[in-house]
């Protein structure tokens, strides 16, 4: 099994992080966590950061299993049964990530910080992640590279409510399209003074499971096959999950009732990203922080030693280094496939 041990960071307390197949490893004197890791762990403690199917699997082993309680929930809704969790445990803080509903960072032993995917902005119905202060930081960069800067949500909200108005002017449906967990949420709350507005099943069942929780979502219709008669009285809106505007079921709702498709995704900084991926419009909404706010947040915690993972790891460290931080990339490569996620 391939392994790289991280030596160079200046850990104190007898802490070790070593970067496995499996995913990133922290070794305490009192116990070891892994952290997100891709399958059962035999660690005393696997951490889950929030309930996207790239971060759950099945537990199994001796590994006690630290989540938060919303994630435990989704993730269940979503077919992933984490058995019985912790929300706190000695030496130990979890604390709210704002990627999605129950998303956490976690503060072990009050000197290494992972935030797991986060954002550092408010959203919603969701607060940002703040920096604290730490000596060890292994943050994620998903958009590590200098171009990925997102707008205000305010100006995006207005941008997006005149596309719709003018649709719904011509008659025109329109389908808002993005993950089914997070992003959906999202736009079913920037964008609920609409009428009428249906939800894909998919995404009705993760909003339903979103007001249980206490989120205060508008209880939208669900679209599904046996209901799709509601879309013969256009215009409406439908939220909808997809992987491209090409999907079997956003191809459909363009055929028969020329539904415009707006996708919400931070690729859509990137020239052509629309086209590429069939969309009418596309707006730069994330779950994760965009380049300058990765930049604040490094310099909120001011750690000794920054470790990058996911997305531009590699050249972010690189820029944290010119800014004067200790930093080094635990990814075997920078890049990542930019068209793969909706997120």
């Amino acid at each position: 099994m391939r392994e790289a041990t991280v030596l160079n960071a200046p850990l104190s307390n007898g802490i070790s992080i070593t970067k496995k197949e499996e995913g990133i490893i922290v070794k305490t004197p009192s116990f070891s966590i892994a952290l997100d890791p891709s399958r059962a762990s035999n660690c005393d403690y696997t951490f889950v950061s929030h309930a996207h199917i790239d971060h759950v699997h099945s537990p199994g082993g001796r590994s006690k299993i630290i989540a938060s309680r919303e994630t435990a929930t989704l993730a269940k809704v979503r077919g992933y049964n984490l058995g019985e969790t912790l929300e706190e445990s000695k030496g130990v803080t979890l604390l709210d990530a704002g990627h999605i509903l129950g998303s956490r960072a976690i503060l072990i032993e009050d000197s290494v910080l992972y935030t797991g995917d986060f954002s550092h902005r408010d959203r919603g119905f969701l607060k940002g992640l703040k920096g604290i202060k730490c000596d060890t930081l292994i943050m994620e960069t998903t958009y590590g590279k200098r171009h990925y800067v997102f707008r205000e949500m305010d100006e995006i909200v207005k941008q997006v409510s005149k596309v719709i108005a003018d649709c719904f002017h011509n008659c025109r449906p329109v389908v808002l399209a993005g993950y089914a967990l997070g992003k959906a949420q999202l736009l079913s709350y920037l964008f609920d003074t609409w009428d009428p507005i249906y939800l894909h099943e998919s995404v009705h069942k993760l909003n339903a499971a979103h007001i249980d929780l206490g989120v205060k979502l508008r209880e939208f219709k669900r679209c599904d096959s046996k209901s799709q008669s509601l879309l013969e009285r256009a215009p409406w809106i439908m939220i909808a999950p997809f992987s491209s505007g090409r999907s079997a079921f956003v191809r459909q709702l363009r055929e028969k009732y020329r539904a415009a498709v707006i996708g919400f995704t931070g690729w859509a900084i990137d020239p052509g990203y629309k086209y590429s991926m069939g969309l009418d419009y596309a707006f730069d909404v994330s779950d994760h922080s965009d380049y300058n706010e990765l930049i604040e947040f490094a310099k909120e915690c001011n750690p000794c030693t920054i470790l990058t993972v996911h997305g531009f790891a590699s050249d972010f460290a690189e820029d944290l280094r010119k800014l004067g931080f200790e930093a080094d990339s635990l990814e075997d490569h920078s890049g990542q496939s930019r068209l793969s996620g909706f997120t």
